[in-house]
């Protein structure tokens, strides 16, 4: 079964009307590489399929000799190159074939925004329009369910996550193999590769910390301690960790008012499944004692990519101040605030008058199980016949 994607319309309508580089990025065994394949049979252009794993087109689009790329290209209206971070000097590459082929069609990929955008940025600027791909959204499986098809789905969301080949296999046991090669395979592949860290191991332990503290503020200082290494290594493998698409942060929002406590970050997992499988607990949630931090964590990730597919513009942060008051999320868009309490049942939670009183017209709200779907999801994903 193939879930159609959110951006895919929105990729077809920018290739045929500019002449920009098409880059997606997101997590290796997300669909990248499906998704590029939808498009190109949907535009019916002759197309170059360039796999950068291979040595023979490394060579070839590192090059920097237009002659010597150009008889590989010449002749296709479309040039599709997977997985670009892996060629050297990409970016001035692509910068001398949009040069010298203003009418060829481009579309890259990448799995660490790190690498390829620091290879891309600076000889493509104004030449790129970039699109961020996330494992399945509730608004995507929208045009798929009902919505009481989705509430039933949720708790397999929240163990199994949302990776496509994950999502479409219906035998639990699979499901749980597919994450264990993911975590395997493809999870620290770049981040190790990009960093040159020497002990693997250092990478899942911080990953098996982080894991443990979804919903809380994370001290640097505390895992370095526990994983004996210095805080700027951590913090430089968080940054990657995240520019890899494995976690995202949410800071503390502060307007500098004396009680508001915003040093710390809080850090999410794109993937709950990855995150479950990082800590070997795919328990049934009525056999958990963190089914709360799995709800939040599932909220945040489908609101970020709501935000991102139907490209609204906003501010994500929480919220908490010395008295101990605190929102779970606090959105700020169009100049106006929004607070948000996240509960795993029906129940409505108590919001604090503290920040209604700081933040006049802001507005605050629970999200819970009866009203999620409309935090997170919309009618319908435009369709794609």
């Amino acid at each position: 079964m193939y879930i159609k994607r959110a951006i895919k319309n929105q990729i077809i309508k920018k290739i045929k009307s500019t002449e920009k580089i098409a880059i997606i990025y997101g997590p290796r065994q997300i669909g990248k590489t499906t998704l590029a394949k939808k498009i190109i049979k949907e535009l019916q252009l002759k197309t170059l399929i360039v796999n950068a794993d291979e040595a023979k087109y490394i060579d070839i689009f590192s090059s920097r000799d237009f002659n010597k790329i150009n008889r590989v290209i010449n002749g296709h209206e479309l040039l599709f190159i997977d997985e670009a971070q892996r060629i050297p000097d990409i970016g001035i590459n692509l910068k001398i074939i949009r040069d010298r082929l203003p009418d060829l069609k481009i579309i890259v990929t990448g799995s660490s925004s790190f690498e390829l955008a620091n290879k891309v940025s600076e000889p493509l600027t104004g030449r790129t329009w970039t699109y961020n791909l996330f494992p399945l959204a509730v608004l995507e499986l929208q045009n798929y369910f009902s919505e009481f098809e989705i509430d039933e789905k949720i708790e397999e969301l929240l163990i199994f996550g949302s990776y496509p080949e994950i999502f479409t296999t219906q035998n639990w046991e699979d499901k749980q193999k597919l994450l264990e090669e993911i975590s395997r395979a493809y999870l620290y592949k770049d981040v190790l590769r990009i960093a040159r860290i020497k002990y693997a191991d250092k990478m899942k332990k911080l990953l098996q910390l982080l894991a443990f503290q979804i919903g809380s503020e994370v001290s640097v200082a505390e895992i370095a301690r526990q994983l004996e290494i210095n805080k700027g290594t951590v913090a430089e493998y968080i940054d990657l960790l995240e520019k890899s698409f494995v976690i995202f942060r949410l800071s503390g929002f502060n307007r500098n008012l004396r009680k508001e406590v915003s040093k710390k970050d809080k850090i999410y997992f794109y993937d709950l499944g990855i995150r479950n499988i990082l800590i070997d607990n795919l328990n049934s949630l009525e056999n958990r004692n963190d089914k709360g931090q799995l709800w939040e964590n599932f909220l945040l990730i489908e609101r970020k990519k709501y935000l991102s597919y139907t490209n609204k513009l906003a501010s994500q942060y929480f919220w908490r101040i010395s008295t101990g008051a605190e929102l779970d999320y606090v959105e700020e868009r169009a100049g106006k605030l929004y607070g948000y309490e996240f509960k795993a049942g029906n129940r409505f939670a108590k919001l604090p008058k503290s920040w209604s009183e700081h933040y006049k017209g802001a507005e605050s709200k629970t999200i819970n199980r009866e009203n999620y779907l409309k935090f997170i999801g919309r009618d319908k994903v435009e369709d794609e016949s």
